[in-house]
């Protein structure tokens, strides 16, 4: 959990086991308050399930962050050190990098979805037969035909509009 971590980046074993009894204090009450639906510490409404799931993630880190800096003996917590902390570290934010960027071709996919035109077209039979027959020397269908058209309309700074040539 990167907020322990951070949070850890120096701390001597005592101060670690107080993190550890202060996370354990508030997993704790965090627990009761989401048992009784109260919210004793704060103003505003929030999910106190998720906060005391939240508190009980915490006391797990601060646990194993007390655990490695004893075992290893170290003077003070380094997150650099902390190899499993930085693995998980670095699996979270390739988890947050890839939901966002689910999240940014959604908003592209949108924006295109709304950007499309879907258009029913009745043309002249003269030229109804021409792009039959373009679509059929080309092997598609006339809608396709109409679309690679549409595609490549270019617009002139007079307004006239032109499509220049190309081969479906």
């Amino acid at each position: 959990m990167d907020s322990v971590r951070r949070a850890g980046t120096g701390l001597n074993s005592s101060a670690v086991s107080e993190r550890v009894s202060e996370a354990a204090v508030r997993e704790r009450e965090a627990g009761e308050e989401a048992r009784r639906g109260e919210q004793v510490h704060s103003g505003f409404p929030q999910d106190l399930g998720r906060l005391a799931a939240v508190w009980g993630a915490k006391h797990a880190e601060w646990r194993r962050v007390a655990a490695l800096v004893e075992r290893e003996g170290w003077g003070a917590y380094d997150p650099e050190r902390d190899d499993q902390g930085s693995d998980w570290a670095l699996e979270r934010t390739e988890r947050r990098q890839r939901y966002l960027d689910v999240q940014a071709a959604r908003a592209a996919q949108r924006r295109d979805e709304r950007d499309a035109l879907v258009a029913e077209l009745y043309l002249s039979a003269a030229a109804g037969r021409l792009i039959r027959g373009v679509a059929e020397r080309a092997g598609l269908l006339p809608a396709q035909v109409l679309a690679q058209l549409a595609e490549r309309v270019v617009v002139g700074e007079d307004g006239a509009v032109s499509v220049p040539s190309f081969l479906p």
